[in-house]
């Protein structure tokens, strides 16, 4: 019986075909019968028959035709994507994106009017509100009426400020998102490629006390092996022979700092940048046999199979594209409008290019946590800490093990769609505070070439003067 797996609004179902010879929209249809039944709202949808779809392949994107039979526009088990017409709900609905095609209906203006003063809004309302669901009468709760503007002062509402701070403040909010979780990704990395936790002591970060650097370092103590949470695979090499672990390693509270309207967008995404890059770095570890002792490309069969070598490679891609998208855009101008804009700050393009190097930052730490959670697999049956478990049954939740060759851009997708909607700091924060408010004592694993400055201290006071000899 054919199986087809269907992506809706950021969920994947399973929705097996008994009739090969029923047609695409069927299979949308019934899709969407499985996504409404599975949510208390039914996903804001009286019945399936109110909802207005296009189907369309997950690899390419192409569309297809519902009147087409299964049998003849899908293979079994590929994957497709419904796309709900108008639906600001789906993570692919980024308005701040010009450049980018999208397959919505045209805007409709709302029917019913709600009157706002701030104070008396339900959270129905707001949620309401945000799917574009009511009008605004803003003025009239206010007792205000409607600004006749003047010459000039149209154009100074539209002059491009209002699209620079407003994509400005969606770069900012996703870059400090994204940073959180890039600490949680590369915990898991760290015990993976069995790092020590010593790189992240208080001591050395209280040396030069940068506020971002200190919290990182935190993050990483209340993610990895402690007394609060016990690290079976960090006790497995516990007195092992290595001197250090890599700077992609040892160097995250240092690296993973960003220090955050056009030249701070620029500096965004020269800081978010860095990020990708050292992400990429842990991937080439964990896919390297020499750099990991793990199965190459993190795949058991790997002249059969692939594996991560071509994630590897997108990961690079999108880090040499960065390259090339963090040259400032505030250091260029033209003169525009006859001369009378003879200094332009591209601000407009330095906002959306934040957000372009923004997104390739989650992609690339979207790889690295998949290729993190394979690395798991192949340290079976010892078990990481708890926090970073719970960060590996969410990815489990939406992408299962890698055994063999397959279509990885779903997987990709999936991991990409955890974070940007937080889903991996939302499991790590509750353990990360926990840890703060209950002041738990640093963990101090005794290592067979550890040493404290309080035993340097004692050790020279027994050593007798020169006069002594």
């Amino acid at each position: 019986m054919p199986r087809y797996t269907v992506h809706v609004r950021g969920e994947w179902l399973a929705v097996p075909c008994q009739d090969a010879q029923l047609t695409v929209g069927w299979l949308g249809r019934e899709a969407v019968r499985r996504y409404i039944k599975n949510k208390p709202d039914n996903g804001g949808f009286a019945s399936v028959d109110d909802a207005r779809f296009l189907v369309r392949r997950c690899k390419g994107l192409g569309l297809l035709d519902n009147e087409d039979p299964l049998d003849v526009a899908l293979e079994d088990n590929e994957f497709v994507e419904v796309v709900i017409e108008g639906d600001a709900m789906s993570p692919d609905f980024i308005p701040s994106q010009p450049e980018g095609v999208y397959l919505y209906s045209k805007y409709r203006e709302p029917e019913k009017y709600i009157a706002l003063d701030g104070d008396s809004l339900t959270t129905e309302d707001l949620v309401s509100l945000g799917e574009g669901h009511y009008k605004i009468k803003v003025l009239a709760a206010h007792g205000l009426k409607p600004i006749v503007l003047k010459p000039k002062e149209g154009l100074a509402l539209i002059n491009g400020t209002q699209m620079i701070t407003s994509l400005g403040c969606e770069a900012v909010e996703r870059a400090s998102a994204i940073a959180r979780q890039a600490d949680i990704v590369a915990a898991l990395t760290l015990e993976v490629l069995k790092g020590t936790t010593k790189a992240f002591d208080t001591d050395i970060h209280a040396v030069r006390p940068h506020r971002g650097q200190v919290e990182v370092a935190f993050r990483f103590r209340s993610l990895l092996d402690s007394d609060h949470h016990p690290s079976e695979i960090a006790e497995s090499h516990r007195f092992c022979d290595r001197v250090q672990d890599a700077y992609t390693l040892r160097c995250c509270p240092q690296a993973n700092l960003i220090e955050t309207l056009f030249q701070a967008l620029d500096y965004l995404a020269i800081g978010v940048h860095e990020l990708a890059a050292i992400s990429e770095r842990r991937i080439e570890r964990l896919c390297n046999p020499s750099l990991s002792e793990l199965p190459a490309f993190l795949v058991a069969e790997g002249g059969l199979n692939s594996g991560f070598m071509i994630a590897h490679c997108t990961a690079a891609a999108l880090v040499s594209e960065n390259k090339a998208l963090c040259h400032p855009s505030s250091v260029d101008s033209l003169s525009t409008s006859a001369a009378t804009e003879d200094h332009v700050s591209m601000g407009g393009w330095a906002a959306r290019k934040a957000l372009r190097v923004i997104e390739h930052v989650e992609q690339v730490l979207a790889i690295e946590l998949l290729a993190a959670c394979q690395g798991i697999e192949f340290l079976r049956p010892l078990k990481t800490t708890t926090p970073l478990e719970k960060v590996y049954d969410l990815v489990r939740s939406v992408v299962r093990p890698w055994i063999k060759d397959r279509f990885m851009a779903p997987d990709i997708e999936a991991a990409h769609r955890l974070l940007v909607e937080q889903k991996v700091w939302e499991v790590a924060a509750p353990y990360i505070e926990k840890y703060r408010m209950e002041h738990i004592p640093e963990s101090r694993p005794v290592s067979p070439t550890a040493f404290s400055l309080e035993f340097l201290h004692k050790k020279s006071s027994n050593i007798p003067e020169s006069e002594d000899l």
